[in-house]
């Protein structure tokens, strides 16, 4: 079931509030929504120490002040609901007002091999695959990539994407940052994902169109882990898919068109958290 956002106002002390109760139960405080993420030695005696481009967001940006309320997280599966201490010029101190445990981690984790796409596509569906649940994104160097990366441009690029991971991560209230690692080539990705349980490639050759019932028997079998392999424009070459298909992986449709790289990846990570959420009400144990 799809929930649908109810939003009530409340009264918190001399500021407005609001609360998004959800069809399924779920409930959204609004610090919920302003989420930032501080490294574990960051935390400690019943309060939190923000540093670096946050406090800025939270000062200049969000305007807070003393009282308001946000929620930290560290990326072990708790969220920290606090209330603004202090804010300095460098620091800002929060103290913790409760714990609950992070609901929004998918149990299943989706690690995406993505091949190098041209412009700032990447950017895009490094974006898009965080808002969906992600794990990791590893970029991957195919036959068929145009775009060319030596290793400086490649570290830079990296960084810039590890930062939209950040953003994204925070705007959509996930648990933790998503790692976004170096690029590799195609032989060392796919020697990388035999440890998970299932790897999936789509491809436009593949004429098993029954992608729910693949995904809903790998999910429902216990799977922890799935990798996604996904190609450039000009697609895979087939001897690049029977290597994923030699390593355990399986060739899945996404119908009767074809999809653009970013298309492809939004298409499947989409139908995958809605799988993984399905089976047995999220648990898939």
């Amino acid at each position: 079931m799809v929930a649908c956002p109810l939003t009530f106002f409340y009264a918190h002390g001399a500021r407005a509030g609001r609360m998004i109760l959800l069809l399924d139960r779920t409930v959204l405080r609004e610090e919920d929504m302003r989420r930032i993420f501080v490294p574990l030695g960051q935390v400690s005696d019943g309060s939190i120490s923000v540093t670096g481009d946050d406090v800025k967001h939270i000062r200049d940006v969000l305007r807070m002040k003393p009282g308001d309320s946000v929620t930290a997280t560290c990326g072990r599966g708790v969220d920290y609901h606090c209330e603004i201490d202090r804010i300095g010029a460098e620091e800002i101190s929060l103290r913790i007002v409760d714990e609950t445990p992070d609901a929004s981690e998918l149990p299943v984790r989706i690690s995406l091999y993505q091949a190098l796409p041209k412009g700032d596509k990447l950017e895009l569906i490094v974006q898009k695959a965080v808002e969906l649940g992600v794990y990791e994104l590893i970029p991957v160097r195919t036959a068929r990539c145009v775009v060319k990366l030596d290793e400086a441009k490649a570290a830079k690029k990296q960084i810039r994407l590890q930062k939209i991971a950040e953003e994204a991560a925070k705007q959509s209230g996930r648990g933790i940052v998503p790692e976004i690692v170096p690029v590799m080539d195609l032989s060392s990705a796919i020697k990388r994902s035999e440890s998970c349980d299932h790897i999936y490639i789509p491809y436009e050759l593949c004429e098993d169109y029954a992608l729910a019932d693949k995904l809903r028997k790998g999910v429902s079998e216990g799977a922890r882990s799935i990798a996604v392999f996904i190609g450039p424009e000009g697609g895979f070459e087939s001897s690049e898919v029977d290597a994923v298909i030699q390593a355990g992986g399986e060739e899945i449709s996404l119908g009767h068109r074809i999809l653009r790289t970013e298309t492809a990846a939004i298409a499947v990570l989409s139908h995958l958290m809605m799988t993984i959420e399905g089976c047995t009400d999220g648990s898939i144990s």
